[in-house]
């Protein structure tokens, strides 16, 4: 086993791989980039370097840099975690060149499977199951385009060298090819230096099920089980879960073989996920083999009683896999879901900004929490906006299914947008509540997704409790504390005052009034009066209004306000009308950015007509395509930025005027 290993990677599978070496006594090293100089991971380790600026290509990304500072530490070994150079071939070779160790697959077989094109044809050869498709070397779009007509539609786009639904499209008919094409294209070249794609027919309805396998240097594979990831958006998992429902015993020793299998043609060694479509008769096909490890590898990990990580080094460094295949067995169901710093109601689009305030579940023999962030850290514009995965197991499915929705409500972020009330409303829907699973379950329960628009009228009066309760107050003057003088509260003699708070949920504004006597609040809303007795300390309050009783994690960040119970969280917007009339409204003809991110496309000629819905800028951030459409039919009356220029959120990028 190695002393030291240098961690190549950041977040929350740079902090698992800490940890699980600190359990068996191996000193880490973290590397950093600018953004990341005081992250969690770089914390947690026993040592860290420096690598470069903010942006992956110029740190996590170089090679050299990643090398030279496992020389200088004296680390043995590298694990690359997921993403960034986890699949890349070329730093593979220049480990063993520098005589460190890689722990994952050889370089012979991240090239084999790295190419989808190539891997189709090598799976083809091993027997493995294919989908229908053209996986040549022509690149020609008309020739591609003849490709996908002969096929039939609907059929997927999909970068040869992609990965995470990274360059990938569905097309449904002919007249949407030419664009979909140069989109995936530009997303792959831009994502992974390499533009070609393949072409393959969609599976109506299909599941999205893959199979963990693992290698070591004697030879021996062995599958470890497979999870259902078909919860997806953008071709992005967004819930897993191990084992997947419905799985015949025969169909799962099917697919475990053929995955085994597709390990063995390449002469894998170390952890990596065979990834099948899944049709609704039974059948299944290839889809390609990712070599390195999982981000929804703890499900697995869950239902087998494995730490994986703790394989991969020690297959790493020559030991012969801990467990053979008739070893292991399923142990009752495990689910993850992602918390993403994301704006679910607006295209699920990154949200950037410091964790003001951060509480998650508590790690137990049912939850699991893998996090790379701890409150105070940032999300920056650079990287995944991953906070946290949320991990939950239980003796069958309807359990641990119990667990997620706790766990989920526990979850309580304030400074970014974060997409926890869309995964709450997710895993209650009825598709996945029973089952019925497949890549287009989120588009298919879209109105069971959509957040509630109107709040209960309690709701709202709790909220200006928590506003007034937590209003900033005067300094104290030390030598009279006790003095009316210094009172921001509107104290006076005799009657109570009367506070006025607006309030504003989802674009929807109330005003609403208070007096407190004590512990005794009075609430005025539209004409009606509700008295409370409410019991603080801090940002935790006990509140008794009418005949019902609230336990309330309350936060107020400037002008935001976030109320966290029992059922999940409600952001809300007080309005300070003096502090806003000193700042007006942005320009509304202009279209703006919605989230940091780099200019890629400016498809429409200044002074041209548009229609709404037209896009008029494409935006790349968080490592994804966004584009930004005209809101009404109009004129595009010229752009504010250029290609390539990075812009800050809300920069306003065109002037419009709308018909």
């Amino acid at each position: 086993m190695f002393d030291k290993i240098l961690i190549a990677n950041r977040g929350e599978i740079a902090c698992r791989v800490i940890a699980t070496c600190r359990r068996l006594g191996i000193a880490t090293v973290a590397v950093y980039s600018d953004a990341d100089r005081q992250a969690r991971h770089v914390r947690l380790a026993d040592e860290a370097v420096h690598i470069g600026a903010a942006p992956a290509r110029e740190s996590y990304l170089r090679g050299e840099a990643i090398l030279a500072a496992a020389r200088t530490t004296g680390a043995q070994a590298i694990h690359p975690g997921y993403g960034f150079l986890s699949e890349n071939a070329d730093f593979a070779d220049a480990c063993a060149a520098a005589g460190v160790v890689f722990i994952g697959p050889p370089a012979a077989a991240i090239r084999a499977m790295g190419d989808k094109s190539a891997a189709k044809a090598l799976m083809q050869v091993a027997g493995v199951p294919l989908t229908p498709g053209y996986h040549g070397e022509q690149q020609e779009p008309a020739f591609l385009h003849a490709q996908a007509d002969a096929i039939g539609y609907p059929v997927l786009i999909k970068a040869s060298a992609g990965g995470g639904g990274k360059g990938m499209r569905r097309v449904d008919d002919g007249k949407a090819f030419e664009e979909a094409l140069a989109s995936c294209q530009r997303e792959a070249r831009s994502a992974f230096g390499n533009e070609h794609v393949l072409i393959e027919k969609y599976v109506e309805g299909p599941r999205h099920i893959e199979i963990q396998v693992f290698g070591d240097t004697q030879g021996n594979v062995v599958h470890l089980f497979e999870r259902d990831c078909s919860v997806q958006r953008r071709h992005q998992k967004v819930l897993e879960e191990a084992p997947a429902p419905g799985m015949t015993a025969e169909r799962r020793a099917a697919m475990g073989q053929a995955a085994v299998e597709a390990a063995r043609a390449v002469g894998y060694v170390g952890a990596g996920t065979v990834e099948f479509i899944a049709g609704p008769s039974g059948d299944f096909y290839f889809m390609e083999m990712n070599t390195r490890l999982q981000v929804e590898h703890p499900v697995t990990e869950c239902i087998s009683g494995t730490d994986l990580v703790e394989w991969q080094l020690r297959v790493a460094s020559g030991e012969p896999l801990p467990m053979r295949q008739e070893q292991l067995a399923i142990h009752g169901h495990a689910i993850e879901a992602r918390l993403y710093a994301e704006d679910a109601d607006r295209g699920f689009l990154p949200s950037t900004g410091t964790l003001r305030h951060l509480q998650l579940p508590g790690n137990s023999a049912h939850v699991r929490v893998d996090a790379g962030v701890d409150e105070g850290d940032s999300i920056t514009p650079y990287y995944d906006p991953m906070i946290a995965k949320l991990i939950v197991w239980d003796v069958d499915r309807d359990a641990a299914l119990r667990r997620m929705r706790r766990a989920l409500a526990e979850c309580e972020v304030a400074g970014v947008t974060t997409n926890a009330g869309f995964l709450s409303r997710l895993v209650q829907t009825d598709s996945f509540a029973h089952a019925r699973l497949d890549t287009a379950l989120i588009e298919r329960e879209a109105t069971a997704l959509q957040p509630e628009q109107a709040l209960p009228d309690d709701t709202w009066r709790l909220a200006a409790l928590a506003a007034q309760s937590l209003r900033p107050g005067a300094p104290v003057d030390p030598a009279d504390p006790h003095t009316p003088w210094a009172a921001t509260d509107g104290w006076r003699l005799g009657v109570p005052a009367l506070a006025r708070i607006e309030l504003e949920h989802r674009g929807q504004r109330r005003e609403l009034a208070v007096t407190r006597q004590g512990n005794r609040w009075d609430i005025f809303l539209e004409g009606g009066q509700a008295s409370a007795l409410v019991q603080g300390h801090g940002e935790l309050l006990r509140i008794d209004l009418g005949d019902r009783q609230w336990v309330l994690r309350a936060h107020r960040d400037g002008n935001r306000l976030h109320l966290f119970g029992h059922d999940g969280g409600q952001p809300f917007i007080v309005h300070d009308a003096i502090a806003e009339a000193d700042h007006p409204a942005a320009d509304a003809g202009g279209l703006t950015a919605p989230m940091p991110g780099r200019v890629i496309a400016l498809p429409v000629q200044a002074g041209a007509k548009v229609t709404r819905g037209q896009p008029l800028v494409v935006l790349e951030a968080m490592k994804m395509e966004h584009s930004l459409n005209a809101p009404a039919d109009g004129v595009l009356k010229s752009y504010r930025v250029a290609e390539g220029e990075l812009v800050a959120e809300g920069a306003v990028l065109v002037e419009f005027e709308a018909e």
